[in-house]
């Protein structure tokens, strides 16, 4: 069953903005999340019986060293969104989880997107939380919108046409999931 949900009309609702190196959680249910991705990975966390749940948006999946204890990497972004949301009365034990982006943006540097979205799979399964779904790969950066209460979540394709600096809609080329509404 698909999980879409409305986006809040203006003045009845709240958007944050995640944007390369942050994080945001929130248990107010008319907030909704939102980033745009490209190679970078967004893993969206909720607990749906507190009605918690945040976003994160890492750019590389972990570096050796003290520049690893940076949220641009996703080994400290995930553990900063795990704790911030236990400290704010989620359950980990209930953690559901939904990873989007890892796009091969550009042939020239290799794949760091997969990469990303291998490293997001990995940690989860290594942590225990189940993750739901998952929109990752492809050459299409994403548009995306979470309800951390509900765990909802819509993305939109992006592209850039040629010839043209606005993004355009791209078709899917891979079935999404259930509980991921495309728009």
């Amino acid at each position: 069953m698909s999980m879409a949900f409305q986006s809040p009309m203006p003045g009845k609702g709240k958007t944050i903005t995640v944007v390369q190196g942050e994080y945001a959680i929130s248990e107010d249910p008319s907030v909704t999340l939102s980033t745009v991705l490209g190679s970078c990975i967004a893993v969206c966390l909720f607990d749906s019986g507190n009605k918690i749940g945040g976003m994160n948006h890492f750019l590389l999946p972990t570096d050796r060293g003290e520049s690893g204890k940076n949220i641009r990497y996703g080994a400290h972004a995930m553990e900063l969104l795990i704790n911030e949301l236990m400290k704010s009365g989620g359950n980990r034990a209930r953690f559901q989880a939904k990873i989007f982006g890892g796009a091969r943006m550009t042939g020239s540097f290799g794949d760091i997107g997969g990469a990303n979205a291998i490293f997001a799979r990995e940690f989860l399964a290594r942590e225990g939380i189940a993750c739901l779904s998952e929109s990752v790969g492809g050459t299409s950066a994403r548009r995306l919108q979470f309800v951390p209460t509900s765990g909802a979540a819509r993305q939109m394709l992006v592209g850039i046409t040629e010839g043209l600096q606005q993004p355009a809609l791209q078709p899917v080329t891979q079935k999404a999931p259930a509980d991921v509404t495309l728009f």
